[in-house]
């Protein structure tokens, strides 16, 4: 069974801010494998392997029932790179730089590796540029300026955006690449907030607080037609 697990926003690290609500998605995610004791494995590229945000990952997991490790694309695990995507049970994106973590990925063949692993029954999952990269398109604040829109792996249908009540000028520029045609119609996300999608679809949206939601967000006879979705409080589930 595929799924990817894309989540807007938080999560267990902000560099270094921690919070018992940034525990929920985590766990769910570790849910979806089936497993008492998954592996899962962090692919910290986007922040270029901030050592930090690699530090709070183990810190945070070894707390949990699963067995963490983690990918640099600059000092290369022993064994080849596509086995070592296929052996694990979950891969965890962080966030970041979207356009440069693809970049490098495409340039190592990680994304073909992923693809492998996505079909193969590994829980794919990943925050901001991590939830980004699986859509065909997204909303990214990768290149210095403006928000642009940028071409992503297209193992999912459509544009995302995350973030989208966390930073203030995400909500209006989604509007306006979509307005404009830079975008194809898609989903915005918020902070805490994730999309569960099984095989190709979008099953549930769950949140790990009260407020938070996502939307779909469509072009129509010119106009943004933006829909709030029903989401579910992971508490409830795990």
């Amino acid at each position: 069974m595929k799924q990817i697990i894309a989540i807007g926003g938080g999560g267990f690290s902000k560099y270094g801010e921690y919070s018992p609500i940034n525990s929920l998605i985590e766990e769910y995610c570790l849910q979806q494998t089936g497993k008492s004791c998954p592996t899962i494995c962090f692919i910290p590229t986007a922040s270029g392997e901030a050592q930090k945000y690699i530090i709070d990952f183990y810190r945070f997991f070894g707390q949990l029932n699963c067995k963490p490790s983690h990918l640099s694309l600059f000092d290369l695990p022993s064994s080849d790179l596509e086995s070592f995507i296929l052996e694990k049970d979950a891969i965890y994106v962080g966030g970041g730089n979207t356009k440069s973590c693809l970049a490098l990925w495409k340039e190592w063949k990680l994304d073909v590796y992923l693809k492998k692993a996505w079909e193969a029954g590994v829980v794919l999952s990943g925050i901001s540029a991590g939830a980004n990269c699986w859509f065909e398109e997204c909303v990214t604040d990768s290149i210095p300026g403006n928000l642009t829109a940028l071409k992503c792996l297209g193992f999912l249908k459509g544009s995302c955006c995350p973030h989208y009540d966390g930073e203030k000028n995400r909500r209006p520029t989604y509007h306006q690449l979509l307005q404009e045609t830079k975008l194809s119609n898609g989903l915005a996300i918020d902070d805490h907030v994730a999309l569960h999608y099984i095989e190709d679809q979008l099953t549930r949206v769950v949140r790990a607080n009260e407020k938070g939601s996502a939307y779909k967000v469509e072009k129509s006879n010119q106009k943004i037609h933006e829909e709030k979705l029903e989401s579910i409080f992971i508490g409830d589930l795990l």
